[in-house]
């Protein structure tokens, strides 16, 4: 068994035990627990529309402006124009899943690559939400809005089910069916998965579909929890989500960007930037926390990776007390 799968695992338990023992009176507390329960949900959710579109090998840096946007946009109709709030949900689920559609077309259609397309399309959604708030807060939103949100499940708040509940939903298709195979497939290799028969622009198109809708949809659980959206609200959004995909990507499947691993990362980094606050710790520990951490995620892939290559490499070579034309020539002398 690997057990370099795990670590995230380990240092989970780690984390736990220390500032339990370094702050018994405000860390291992319910109250504690709720609070990374509830403020990790939306990034959960981004994370997981931007891992269905690294699945297919592809990134969206416009995500988190998505969620921004949308969040601006669905408290802006509530609170200035007056809409009911389901109408003001679908308007503003609706225009998140148009820019996954534009995305979708300057990638698959034009051929502009995903970074260079989605990099330009986050600069275009920050000018459309800076437009609507005019730069100012919008808010408060309305009490009943807010429940959607801030309501308790278990104790918990229930967003945090919404993340789990989606978590599942994301798990089962990318494992579990024929859907999900093929968007792998596409990921690993393009050009085989097409020559194979896989449509590969269908599920280039809809992991861009996808990731719009989960930006969409925590652009408008965000604008519920908190009820006073900033403009600048959503690229906050986008370090600490990349981060949980690739480092989830070392763990449980290593090589391979997975629901649990992505879970599992982040609940990692919720606890690491959260004991470090209660310790008093400046708030610009969690931009620089997050950025360690991907930045040790993407490494330790890349070094594996490398790993792997040579050690295959070695094992092939004419001569090697483990390469197949040794062990021919061995049992000939036998």
């Amino acid at each position: 068994m690997s057990w370099g799968r795990y670590t995230g695992l380990a240092l989970c338990i780690a984390f736990v035990a220390f500032f339990s023992l370094r702050l018994p009176d405000t860390f291992p507390t319910h109250a504690t627990a709720a609070s990374i329960a509830g403020d990790q949900a939306v990034t959960l959710i981004l994370a997981l529309g931007l891992l269905v579109t690294l699945a297919v090998g592809q990134f969206d840096l416009s995500a988190a402006q998505n969620l921004g946007m949308s969040a601006v946009i669905c408290t802006s109709l509530l609170v200035n124009h007056r809409l009911n709030p389901v109408l003001a949900v679908l308007i503003t689920v609706a225009i998140g899943l148009l820019v996954g559609v534009a995305n979708a077309v300057f990638v698959s259609v034009i051929g502009v690559d995903s970074l260079v397309a989605t990099l330009g399309m986050s600069s275009v959604l920050l000018a459309i939400t800076e437009q609507v708030s005019n730069f100012q807060f919008i808010g408060p939103a309305p009490a009943g809005f807010q429940n959607i949100s801030n309501h308790d499940f278990f104790g918990f708040p229930i967003i945090a089910a919404y993340a789990v509940v989606l978590s599942l939903l994301v798990w089962y298709v990318l494992e579990h069916t024929p859907i999900g195979r093929r968007a792998y497939a596409v990921g690993a290799n393009a050009d085989a998965a097409r020559l194979a028969g896989v449509r590969t622009v269908r599920y280039v198109v809809g992991s861009f579909v996808v990731a719009a809708l989960f930006a969409s949809l925590g652009g408008v659980l965000v604008a519920a929890k908190i009820g006073n959206v900033s403009p600048s609200l959503g690229p906050a959004y986008l370090l600490p989500s990349f981060a949980a995909c690739f480092l989830g990507m070392t763990q449980l499947k290593p090589g391979r960007f997975n629901v649990w691993g992505t879970v599992l990362a982040l609940l990692l980094l919720a606890i690491g930037v959260k004991g470090l606050q209660l310790m008093g710790n400046k708030l610009w520990v969690t931009d620089l926390f997050n950025g360690l951490a991907l930045l040790a995620a993407v490494s330790a892939a890349v070094l594996s990776a490398k790993r792997t290559t040579w050690w295959k490499r070695r094992v092939r070579r004419p001569g090697s007390a483990r390469s197949p034309k040794s062990s021919v020539a061995t049992a000939d002398r036998s």
